[in-house]
């Protein structure tokens, strides 16, 4: 009979260590349309994983998640414990519909706006002129080519069907369709790429409604405290010199609050 009780108590014990040194699984996605590898993402994060470890009592791993597809499924399935998100529409896809929780936003990226390229001579002088023209753009399903197609249904209403779009992967090919003529306007959202393209003397048509991107949401299967723990860790890294080294390998300067009602909102636009 003893026996059997200690046993039972051994098998629990365990089941408790087992479950609270489970790895936790931080998800990493710094969009489609850039090109960086999984081992360049990992290195990017090692410090702050670690942190986040002794932080939360459990190991955290980083796992570089470069397809949308995949991410969108393993943040349906509550795959990933945190996610460091770049396309906006995902993070509000999985706060929406997966119950997961926005944590922060990061400095830098608040205003991701999509700009209307076109030539200095171009006959196009407003988005409505985009009608049956051809627009050179990023990944259908980036958070660019969302922005795009919010603004121009704003700007055109249902004649937003008849533009023609082209996509590409890499966002610096949009200002090669327009200086080739393989489009007659294009559509961005990298700041090197708009820069590059007013200093040459390229025309800004229009802009887009900003959208915070790059969000770091956690999943329900964190508690509240957990979650909170993350996201003062996050709020805090650059006030410190310690915290700043961290940040250096991510070429972020650091993370800022966001309501999550405001997120939502924008979700509302861009048509989620």
């Amino acid at each position: 009979m003893r026996t059997t009780f200690l046993s039972a108590i051994a098998g629990a014990l365990l089941a408790v260590a087992s479950t609270c040194s489970h790895a936790l699984v931080f998800a990493i996605n710094e969009g489609v349309t850039y090109r960086t590898t999984n081992d360049e993402i990992r290195a990017k994060y090692t410090a702050i994983a670690a942190d986040l470890s002794k932080l939360l009592k459990q190991p955290v791993t980083i796992e570089p998640v470069a397809d949308y597809p995949s991410l969108r499924r393993g943040l349906a399935a509550k795959q990933y414990d945190l996610a460091m998100v770049h396309p906006a529409h995902l993070s509000i896809e999985a706060i929406k519909n997966s119950g997961y929780t926005l944590l922060v936003v990061t400095k830098g990226f608040q205003q991701y706006t999509a700009n209307f390229l076109v030539k200095p001579d171009s006959p196009i002088q407003t988005l409505a002129d985009l009608k049956t023209n051809s627009l050179g753009l990023p990944d259908e399903d980036s958070i660019t080519a969302w922005m795009v197609r919010a603004t121009l249904r704003d700007a055109m209403g249902a004649d937003v069907q008849q533009v023609k779009y082209v996509h590409t992967r890499y966002q610096d090919a949009v200002p090669f369709f327009v200086d080739n003529n393989l489009t007659k306007a294009g559509a961005t959202a990298s700041g090197g790429v708009i820069k590059a393209w007013q200093t040459k003397g390229g025309k800004i048509l229009a802009k887009s409604r900003p959208v915070p991107i790059k969000h770091v949401i956690a999943s329900p299967n964190l508690t509240p405290d957990q979650a909170a723990k993350v996201r003062d860790y996050l709020l805090g890294l650059d006030t410190t010199d310690e915290g700043k080294k961290k940040l250096e390998p991510t070429k972020y300067t650091g993370f800022a609050p966001y309501s999550q009602a405001d997120m939502l909102s924008i979700g509302a636009w861009l048509g989620l």
